[in-house]
């Protein structure tokens, strides 16, 4: 794994719609990332998610968002500790892809994230998606349960504690 310490970490904001636009419409994002959420400059003020631009030595190259589990009532990790935060993110730039930068910047967001008081993190890539699964265990995260259906679709419940 890369070192975390050399990823940088922004605030996404309106003004980045036209870059996450471009990322979301790339084939190697979309096999994946279905929705072009955030899309749109209201997407932003949703409090229940922080959003990121993941940076390498300042260039942008990936996107990253933590939320409230317990935002939505009919999450499927509402039943997890009150504070725990659910994360997704994607590679944007294709040439960083398959290099490890994914698990070392997830690694680097969950410590930030632990230090914040999270007791718990999870992610629900799609049980298909092995690429992004041995990210994940790289960083730390194990299966909670069996894959399920969701209202986002079909996902494998993952888990990582302190």
């Amino acid at each position: 794994m890369k070192s975390a310490k050399q990823f940088t970490f922004r605030s996404a904001t309106a003004a980045d719609l036209e870059l996450l636009l471009d990322w979301q419409s790339r084939p190697h994002v979309r096999e994946w990332w279905d929705s072009t959420e955030p899309g749109e400059a209201k997407d932003f003020d949703d409090t229940r998610v922080a959003r990121w631009i993941v940076g390498l030595a300042d260039q942008p190259f990936a996107y990253m968002q933590d939320y409230s589990v317990h935002g939505w009532d009919d999450h499927h990790f509402y039943d997890l500790p009150k504070g725990s935060r659910g994360i997704d993110q994607f590679i944007g730039e294709l040439n960083m892809t398959g290099k490890g930068y994914g698990p070392s910047f997830i690694a680097q967001r969950l410590k930030r994230l632990f230090e914040d008081g999270a007791p718990v993190i999870a992610t629900d890539p799609h049980p298909e998606n092995v690429r992004a699964i041995a990210a994940y265990r790289k960083a730390g995260f194990k299966e909670l349960r069996r894959a399920e259906e969701t209202p986002w679709g079909l996902v494998l419940p993952m888990v990582v504690y302190p």
